[in-house]
């Protein structure tokens, strides 16, 4: 579509060659007339046949405000919007640090597809992933960000109206940075930092000054959660026994000083303080009790709840109640759930953001945002998150929403279908698991990786006609991928991931039946089931290696491969250990031998869940490394 905009503009002119091809307009002087003002005020859009007028607070509500006047213009030539803005601000935050680190031009995509359903903040999650000059090793073939990069990706999001803020850790969460040697004299546990120690200090102003640099904001978020062990390891070695509340308290005032010289307004996750004040050592407790010495001790720093699982609004309104005792602007933080495994959660994530969006607005709080974890290898897509931003945008300007509303609008901002994404959470949402998989099943994932001749799940799947599921779904994902070519090579791994768990999901239970019964004939049969999956295998390894080099840098790619590496090579002793058993050259398999018992780790709950667990967990009973 031809505009020609009318108004100043200057603000806002970088944005709209950035968002030209995106929109499919193009400005001229002969374009249709949209007539633009900034003021004081909510989201408007006004059309008539002859011309718009677009009006707007700040520069992110224009970007949606325009999105929203092309997706009426389609089908109307009058009409007229209002939206009231429910939140100062309404963003994500992306995950850097568990493998996948989104390529730079892969980071503006989602910043505008942010723009035009109108987030205005970006926060990038990394613990070591960033470039800090004076330790070469933080962040050592991790993918880490270069100023120069962090740079560009900050100046293009100021262009759309969305502020960019440096999100890292400064306590705990902190493995991959401290297992260097550089590291020896500053880390209390593995993955915490050495409380009181001067030389943390100076580490911590090094990573401070490093991670907010780059950024246009004065924002930081400095994370500071689930330091449990905290003074657990070398503190206590040469230090007397000191609660973890007066350390992370000693602590935080060191890194407050940091900001505060930086002249940084800091932000930190909130859970420690629940966790402390909870006499069953509950995370986010909500019968905390706060001491008078902790309320009198609260620093000023910006405390962010976060909370990604529970489905009911009261609990959220309660929890922030309870923060409002702590400190009265508190952030919410919900999730987008890109870390159950191989797919994303929508069920999970429509519930429970719907129940904390909402009572966030109930609630008077000013700042939301969306984590989107990538959690034991990032093997989900971060493209996949486009659902969940939908939801989250429509949330940010409309008291209640629609699956409707957010069908609509993902219609025309994303440019696919919202049902033909969620067949994604058919992966995992299969029969044996509860509606909507609120109980976090992560079945693909499980099936994918177990063992064939092990089959640590296999005992939990009896009986549920898993194959039947899985080509179904497959099938649906081959429709559907022809009607998505931006996001082809998204289906496409989706498609073989649902092909190959059609033949795997319930291999091993039939290698199992076909052995007890001693069918070797049948056992023949089944070994080329076995043969034909390492070639499907290795085709969906190929797939997912597209996927994440197009989306992803290099680096992390690596333990994915091992992990195929690991599957196709374990197929292979499958089928050399079934010829043995068939041309008598043993007379028993040791591991079909084994009694099949129901998979009962620490994570979920077996009635509603196919299994939940870590890789290690999945592909072995063993000690897979120690």
């Amino acid at each position: 579509m031809k505009i020609a905009f009318n108004g100043d503009r200057t603000d806002l002119q970088e944005g709209i060659e950035s968002l030209m091809e995106e929109l499919n307009i193009e400005i001229t002087p002969d374009g249709f007339p949209i007539f633009i003002t900034n003021r004081p005020g909510n989201l408007h859009v006004q059309a008539s046949p002859e011309q718009a007028n677009i009006s707007y607070s700040e520069k992110s509500h224009f970007f949606r405000a325009l999105g929203l006047f092309l997706e009426n213009k389609r089908q109307k030539t009058s009409f007229e919007i209002e939206e009231v803005p429910q939140f100062r601000s309404c963003g994500v935050m992306l995950d850097a640090s568990r493998n996948g680190v989104l390529k730079v031009d892969r980071v503006k995509f989602l910043l505008r597809k942010m723009a035009i359903m109108g987030l205005n903040q970006l926060m990038v999650y990394t613990e070591d992933t960033y470039e800090v000059e004076e330790l070469p090793y933080f962040g050592y073939m991790r993918g880490r960000y270069t100023k120069k990069e962090i740079r560009e990706m900050d100046e293009y999001a100021y262009s759309l109206g969305i502020e960019m803020i440096p999100c890292i850790q400064t306590l705990a969460h902190l493995r991959e940075a401290l297992k260097w040697e550089y590291a020896d004299d500053i880390r209390d546990t593995e993955d915490i930092l050495l409380v009181g120690e001067e030389r943390t200090y100076d580490f911590l102003k090094k990573i401070i000054t490093a991670a907010a640099q780059p950024y246009r904001s004065n924002r930081i978020h400095v994370g500071m959660d689930e330091a449990h062990e905290l003074g657990l390891g070398r503190y206590l070695d040469q230090n007397d026994y000191v609660h973890r509340f007066s350390l992370m308290m000693q602590h935080l005032q060191r890194v407050l000083e940091i900001t505060s010289e930086l002249q940084l307004e800091p932000m930190m996750w909130s859970d420690m303080f629940f966790t402390v004040g909870s006499e069953k050592n509950i995370v986010y407790d909500p019968l905390a009790t706060f001491p008078v010495e902790m309320l009198e001790q609260m620093p000023n720093v910006q405390l962010v709840y976060w909370n990604y699982y529970s489905h009911e609004k009261e609990l959220y309104n309660s929890m922030f109640q309870r923060h409002a005792e702590l400190r009265k602007d508190t952030i919410f933080a919900g999730g987008i759930w890109t870390w159950n495994g191989m797919a994303p959660n929508y069920g999970k994530t429509w519930m429970a953001a719907t129940a904390g969006l909402q009572a966030a607005k109930e609630s008077g709080v000013q700042e939301v945002f969306a984590t989107m974890w990538g959690d034991n290898g990032q093997e989900t897509s971060l493209l996949t998150v486009l659902p969940g931003l939908q939801l989250y945008a429509e949330h940010a300007f409309h008291k209640t929403v629609t699956k409707e509303r957010v069908e609509q609008r993902f219609s025309f901002c994303a440019g696919s279908h919202l049902d033909d994404f969620m067949l994604f959470s058919a992966l995992d949402e299969t029969p044996g698991v509860s509606k909507h998989n609120l109980a976090a099943s992560m079945t693909a994932k499980v099936l994918l990786w177990q063992d064939p001749l092990i089959g640590l799940y296999d005992k939990n799947i009896e009986g549920l006609l898993l194959s039947e599921h899985y080509q179904a779904t497959a099938e649906k994902l081959k429709k559907a991928k022809q009607r998505n070519a931006a996001f082809y090579t998204l289906f496409d791994f989706y498609e073989q991931l649902a092909s190959v768990l059609a033949k795997k999901a319930e291999l091993g239970v039939q290698l199992k039946n076909i052995y007890d019964h001693n069918q070797k004939e049948q056992m023949k049969e089944k070994r080329l089931t076995v043969r034909s999956l390492k070639t499907e295998v290795n085709h969906l390894r190929k797939a997912h290696r597209k996927l994440w080099l197009e989306n992803n840098k290099a680096f992390g790619w690596e333990v994915l491969d091992i992990r195929y590496g690991g599957l196709l090579s374990r197929l292979e002793t499958a089928d050399y250990r079934l010829i043995e058993w068939e041309e008598g050259a043993i007379d028993h398999i040791e591991e079909l031998d084994a009694q099949r018992l129901a998979y009962r780790g620490p994570y979920g709950n077996p009635e509603e869940t196919i299994g939940n667990a870590l890789y290690h967990r999945i592909v072995t009973a063993s000690a897979f490394s120690s």
